[in-house]
């Protein structure tokens, strides 16, 4: 991990480049700029970018380095574990939450320059899914609205996908062509048409044909750990540059560790630690992005007299209704070669179980085809089957040969799933996030039926010795946007209840999980409060 400041001076890294840079602008923390963004992910990224081209003077903060994929990303599972946020963080529960690759990114860009690309959208009910499925909490947005959002992030990706899509309403041809779906892909394919259900093409955000200094996928299968070629359309290859050129600043390897507020409650500006000295930004607005863990803590930790509790924690809801998705996922050895690291790592996909509501639990999931590269499945062979030793090996020397399917499962939001401080602090003196997250009743007979329909679809594709692996991916709420103060932390425009030059955007602000990778949703939401944001300071006083 480097330690090295790379946004500084004027100049930040050139991400197409090996070891190039590009200007940038840069303000003085004495300066009160218009907005300072803390994280630069799906939520934070989009914002900076679409706020820096309406014309406010903008500094985005990340806690993590400033990378060059070109010259930085190493084919090596082990080397590329910088890009996650392995930092102390303190997990507990009926069903402790494990982080790291599988959730939590951090490096300018996120953990969108780690996702596995997968780019579904909501179905529609879901953002009403109290009204009309019964279950979870109702938006304070209109699908309607978000539609348009897919549609805009969709097109600043260049998301590869099919020309029909099965499921949700009709939509427009996605802006790249879907990628071949390789023999991974197939199996989940074969084990659909078997048992009547439909599948497709996965939508991805990696590039099927060359896009500016973007090369064309070529399948090398490293994509969860960081893409070297810069196929991968991530935050860090696409909307940083546009915030970059529109004026805003970076600041890499910067921590956050308070919001200042005045005697009446507003924000003032971002206290944070770069370089091995702590400084402070004065700031208009403060936008906090730092995801569903980091987004409470920091909240949490900038108490003052008119925040006792923490920020916008006047109802106690910050840290409340934490999600993740249930990843669970079957897998077994065909006949055939499959060769599985060829591609990305999910090329296909069905969302029968989103969009079917003949079913004995609340939510959905979507099924995927897997790919996972040699280490990381050895992992969980050994934690999922005991397997060591010669055991481990033989097993292993049937990875060619193997096929997987994976869920990404609706957990529904429970106010006992929260982010708390720990009396622990870090390297920073900061408190250490306390996390506390267990599975409900509903949950868990999702993830049962959801193992039963991947070995039947397994099976019917010529699988055998079957096994299963337990997991969760994502992290969601937090921070709940709602309908009033009473049971929510902002509004539908991310604007704290209580403070109102406060902004979240990020994946805590969402108030259920749905069944799919929430990074289109988080980006999409964000490009829509920006636009909130910038009508909101151009409305006549």
């Amino acid at each position: 991990m480097t330690t090295e400041l790379r946004a500084t001076d004027g100049r930040a890294p050139d991400v197409f480049s090996t070891d190039g840079s590009v200007p940038m602008r840069s303000f003085a923390d004495s300066e009160t700029v218009d907005f300072a963004i803390v994280g630069t992910g799906a939520g934070g990224g989009v914002l900076a970018a679409k706020l820096a081209e309406a014309g406010f003077s903008t500094v985005a903060f990340d806690a993590g380095a400033f990378y060059r994929p070109l010259s930085d990303f190493a084919s090596d599972e082990l080397e590329q574990e910088k890009l996650y946020w392995n930092q102390e963080r303190i997990s507990g529960g009926s069903d402790a939450i494990e982080f790291g690759s599988n959730n939590s990114g951090r490096s300018v860009g996120g953990s969108t320059v780690h996702f596995q690309m997968v780019t579904l959208r909501f179905r529609p009910e879901w953002f009403r899914s109290r009204s009309l499925l019964g279950y979870g909490k109702d938006w304070p947005v209109d699908w309607r609205e978000m539609w348009t959002y897919y549609d805009e992030v969709e097109r600043a990706l260049s998301i590869s996908g099919p020309v029909r899509y099965p499921w949700g309403p009709k939509r427009g041809r996605y802006p790249y062509r879907p990628h071949e779906v390789n023999a991974a892909g197939m199996v989940l394919a074969h084990g659909a048409e078997a048992l009547g259900i439909d599948w497709a093409p996965c939508p991805i955000s990696t590039v099927s044909a060359p896009r500016g200094r973007a090369h064309p996928c070529v399948y090398r299968g490293f994509c969860k750990i960081g893409c070297s070629t810069n196929a991968k359309q991530s935050i860090l290859n696409t909307y940083i540059p546009r915030a970059l050129a529109a004026g805003a600043e970076i600041r890499d390897l910067a921590m956050v560790g308070r919001v200042e507020t005045d005697a009446a409650g507003r924000a003032t500006g971002v206290h944070y630690q770069r370089d091995g000295a702590w400084h402070f930004q004065k700031a208009r607005n403060v936008v906090v992005a730092g995801y569903s863990i980091e987004t409470p803590r920091l909240l949490l930790n900038s108490t003052g007299p008119a925040h006792p509790d923490g920020l916008a924690n006047g109802n106690g809801l910050v840290g409340r209704s934490l999600m993740v998705h249930s990843n669970d996922a079957v897998w077994g050895v065909m006949d055939d070669e499959i060769r599985w690291y060829k591609g990305p790592p999910s090329m296909a996909v069905t969302e029968h179980w989103n969009y079917e509501d003949d079913k004995d639990f609340h939510g959905g999931y979507a099924v995927m085809s897997q790919g996972p590269l040699p280490a990381d499945f050895a992992a969980a062979l050994v934690t999922h089957t005991g397997a060591i030793g010669m055991d481990l090996r033989h097993k292993m020397a049937l990875y060619n040969h193997m096929a997987g399917l994976k869920i990404v499962g609706e957990v529904l939001p429970d106010l006992r799933n929260r982010v708390e401080l720990s009396d622990e602090v870090d390297e920073l003196g900061l408190p250490l996030a306390r996390v506390t997250f267990g599975y409900g009743e509903n949950d868990r007979a999702l993830t049962r039926h959801a193992n039963g329909f991947m070995r039947e679809m397994l099976s019917a594709a010529g699988a055998r010795d079957l096994f299963e692996t337990e997991g969760t991916a994502h992290l969601m709420g937090g921070c709940p946007m709602g309908f009033g103060p009473e049971d929510s932390v902002v509004d539908r425009n991310g604007r704290a209840w209580s403070c109102d030059n406060l902004w979240i955007c990020d994946g805590s602000v969402m108030p259920t999980g749905g069944g799919v990778n929430p990074s289109l949703t988080i980006m999409a939401n964000a490009a829509r409060i920006a636009d909130r944001i910038t009508e909101m300071a151009r409305a006549p006083s």
